[in-house]
């Protein structure tokens, strides 16, 4: 379980494929606080941690995860978002993530507003039901606020703090994206019958 909050910016060092595809990640949290095991966040998609490395940790991705996922397209030098997983009592400063994409968007263009972007994506039909305007979504593991939702697209708007210290600002129009609903969204259409 995780926030949407990004702690740290990783950068995959090596890709291994294997029977799916092993990742080293470096990253500026301390390996000896990160044990075995570990579920973390990489860029909205939880990975557990199956080695430590001299910077970092490997992880292993798994055929379905290669399959639904950006993980397929990471490379080396790929910048991703990181989250530790949430502790009981930790400060709840975005939204309850699970991890677990939900589907994949296109940024369909970024443009200037204010002091940040405005940001908009493409929206998978099976998601758009579980999108409201000021609602939450995770955007490769962002929690992000919903300004706007269409049935094909969805836009929010970018904080300058949000831009300079997640990998938003590394992007461009055209990158896809991992997005997850917001899970209490998830739930409620579930019971509806929707999903």
């Amino acid at each position: 379980m995780f926030t949407g909050i990004i702690t740290d910016i990783g950068k995959v060092v090596d890709v291994i494929d294997t029977d799916g595809r092993d990742l080293l990640i470096q990253s500026s949290y301390d390996p000896a606080s990160v044990p075995l095991g570990a579920s973390i966040a990489h860029s909205g998609v939880c990975l557990t941690v199956t080695e430590h490395t001299a910077d970092g940790w490997r992880v292993h991705a798994s055929p379905e995860t290669l399959a639904l996922t950006t993980v397929s397209r990471w490379r080396q030098g790929t910048r991703i978002n990181l989250e530790r997983s949430l502790r009981m009592g930790d400060e709840l400063g975005g939204h309850l993530v699970f991890g677990h994409v939900d589907g994949l968007g296109t940024i369909r263009s970024i443009e200037p507003e204010g002091d940040g972007y405005r940001l908009t994506f493409s929206l998978p039909a099976d998601l758009a039901r579980m999108v409201a305007v000021k609602g939450s979504i995770a955007v490769d593991g962002i929690s992000l606020t919903v300004n706007g939702v269409t049935d094909n697209s969805f836009h929010v708007t970018i904080i300058p703090h949000t831009w300079g210290h997640t990998t938003l600002g590394d992007r461009q129009s055209g990158d896809v994206v991992n997005l997850e609903a917001d899970m209490l969204a998830r739930y409620v259409a579930r019971q509806l019958g929707q999903h």
